[in-house]
């Protein structure tokens, strides 16, 4: 099983100064960038220490998965944001996971030991929300064990499975979809507690009310799409 570890960036130039010396790169057989047009020194500070860097052939995070796809060789494809918020830590332990014969496998905030950005806040509105995303999902899809985080982009996931998938999102509801369809298709999905850290530097690429809504959209189509979505592996 050949694992490769996608690390996403779109000028992460800060946290990859804090965090690449932590990043368990011998943990993968094949270590890519995928870069969405980063203009602060990302693509040079990857180069510089031997990371080939793609660049992803549409504006998107999920572009940039589709792009890791079919740019790279592993059975088992990781992906890894260096903004700070995901603990590289936990990369061997996604793998392993992975290796137990999960199709996709959840580095999960709302398990217990997890701990989201917000924890201890009197308000928490991502949380919440993330939360309610997941109890709708379960409710209609799922008949295994309850996923906690279902939007959660840290993720590793099979090959095989990204291809029956399917995905033709392209934008930060792409964890959203997968998993739906995951779900839909009675994959074997798995989930590793997580804990979230605060944003190193750089804007913040999500901004909450539209990608919301963009969430509420896919949850729309994914109910009005049945299983019309997935593909034969070749």
């Amino acid at each position: 099983m050949k694992k490769t570890l996608v690390i996403l960036t779109l000028n992460e130039i800060d946290g990859l100064k804090v965090l690449f010396d932590r990043i368990p790169l011998n943990s993968a057989d094949e270590v890519v960038c995928i870069d969405g047009g980063s203009q602060d020194g990302t693509v040079e500070f990857l180069t510089g220490r031997g990371v080939p860097v793609l660049s992803q052939e549409a504006p998107g995070r999920g572009s940039a998965c589709r792009t890791a796809l079919s740019r790279c060789n592993g059975d088992v494809l990781l992906f890894f944001s260096p903004d700070g918020n995901e603990d590289p830590q936990d990369i061997p332990i996604l793998f392993e996971r992975i290796a137990q014969g999960y199709d996709m496998v959840i580095a999960s905030r709302f398990l217990p030991g997890g701990r989201n950005e917000e924890d201890g806040g009197l308000i928490r509105p991502r949380s919440w929300v993330n939360r309610a995303f997941s109890y709708m999902a379960n409710f209609l899809w799922n008949t295994g064990d309850p996923v906690t985080d279902t939007i959660n982009g840290f993720r590793a996931l099979r090959r095989e499975a990204m291809i029956r998938l399917n995905s033709d999102e392209s934008g930060f509801a792409l964890e959203y979809q997968i998993t739906i369809r995951a779900m839909k298709l009675h994959m074997r999905i798995g989930e590793i507690p997580t804990v979230e850290s605060p944003r190193i530097g750089g804007a913040v690429k999500a901004r909450s009310f539209p990608v919301g809504w963009r969430h509420i959209l896919i949850f729309l189509q994914e109910i009005i799409n049945g299983y019309s979505f997935e593909r034969s592996l070749p």
